[in-house]
């Protein structure tokens, strides 16, 4: 018999892939040209050529036994450089290579640095809406979600509330900016009021808060708008990234942790990081790109892209009659549910070949997601379509 723990997750699995896998199978249904997936944020724009170009130079140029062969947990000493200088370089702050761990993904970063830091039972506070594994990454190490509810319809922080639920157990708080699934993006003004409660807090129970930063969007903003780096305002601060969104490579499975000295315990919690990456299992982020990575820290994918997309649904959802706020960062739009129920709009959505996900996944019900990281053609095929839902909710 399999855990309890793995059959609940497989009765109740995740909203994202289970709409992604039936996206797969309504497309050798009707065709692909018929269903209109916006259910997962997989990355429409292609990688920046030179990803190719120096991945095969990687190979070709590189001594095969280093290439594939064993490295340090943490991953290459000069790619973790190379990370700390381009940091460095945009945010003028001061890390050097062993501030870095390369990981595998943002995903195999939380779930790092939630092992290095949870004892069972202590609590990690998070803001609704958020990514729904978040609440798999805490109780895969005895810790204990707590949620500040959303406010709706700003989706903005409340600090208000979150003071009130940090206690003498609260050992991390995570904040997701850019923000999946709303797409706003938490002001520095914001930020400091926030690093300001934590501050007042850990001098109050004498405890060490750490905030988690997830910022695998930080790339994906528009209209001019700064998104804040959080070490900056708050010392023990932890920055996990992700390549694969800012530069289309989600498959690849590439990022890092980055973990200032200024951290209460920094010498410790970088030598638990690098442990935890290996007793996890992935005991190294894959080779052949983190050596590629290195290379093009300072590549962009064209987010003009997804900022055409932004414009395109949201002037046309808004004046079909969808209530949403324009997202700020990442490539989702947040929308409240026709008739207010979530999971029955997003089954009634099929019906016109549309592919959502709730907003219950995202402990947020009564909304829906939409992932713009799409082609389009794609968009305007399906807006008929979403005309016809909100005529007949």
């Amino acid at each position: 018999m399999i855990s309890t723990m793995i059959e609940g997750l497989i009765k109740n699995g995740s909203a994202v892939r289970a709409m992604f896998e039936e996206g797969k199978k309504m497309a050798a249904q009707f065709g692909k040209e018929n269903v209109y997936d916006f259910s997962l944020g997989n990355p429409s724009v292609y990688p920046p050529e030179e990803i190719n170009k120096e991945m095969i130079n990687v190979i070709n140029d590189t001594d095969p036994n280093y290439l594939h062969g064993y490295m340090s947990n943490a991953g290459y000493p000069e790619v973790r450089e190379a990370v700390a200088k381009s940091l460095n370089k945009r945010f003028a702050t001061n890390f050097s290579g062993n501030n870095i761990l390369m990981t595998v993904g943002a995903a195999g970063g939380l779930n790092v640095i939630l092992k290095t830091l949870l004892n069972p039972g202590d609590e990690v506070i998070v803001f609704a809406p958020f990514f729904g594994e978040y609440k798999n990454y805490i109780a895969n190490f005895g810790g204990k979600i707590v949620i500040v509810s959303a406010d709706i319809p700003n989706f903005q922080l409340k600090l208000d509330e979150f003071e009130q639920k940090i206690n003498k157990n609260t050992k991390a708080v995570i904040i997701n900016n850019p923000n999946n699934p709303s797409g706003v993006i938490y002001s520095e003004e914001t930020i400091k009021k926030l690093a300001e409660i934590l501050e007042r807090k850990q001098a109050e129970f004498g405890t060490s808060i750490y905030l988690i930063s997830d910022e695998p969007y930080r790339e994906l903003a528009y209209d001019g708008e700064e998104v804040p780096y959080l070490t900056k305002y708050y010392k023990n601060t932890v920055v996990g990234y992700s390549f694969s969104k800012s530069l289309s490579l989600p498959g690849e499975r590439i990022g890092y942790l980055v973990m200032p000295d200024e951290l209460d315990d920094a010498e410790s919690i970088i030598a638990g990081a690098a442990i935890a990456n290996r007793i996890l299992g992935f005991v190294n982020a894959p080779a052949l790109q983190q050596l590629t990575i290195a290379k093009v820290l300072d590549s962009k994918v064209d987010v003009e892209i997804y900022n055409k997309n932004r414009e395109l649904l949201y002037r046309k959802l808004t004046e079909f009659g969808y209530e949403c706020i324009k997202p700020q960062g990442a490539f989702y739009m947040f929308i409240k549910a026709p008739g207010g129920d979530d999971q029955a709009f997003v089954q009634k959505a099929k019906s016109e070949h549309i592919l959502l996900v709730g907003g219950t996944f995202f402990a947020c019900p009564g909304y829906l997601r939409l992932a713009y990281c799409v082609d389009y053609d794609m968009i305007e095929r399906s807006l008929l379509g979403f005309k016809r839902l909100i005529e007949n909710a």
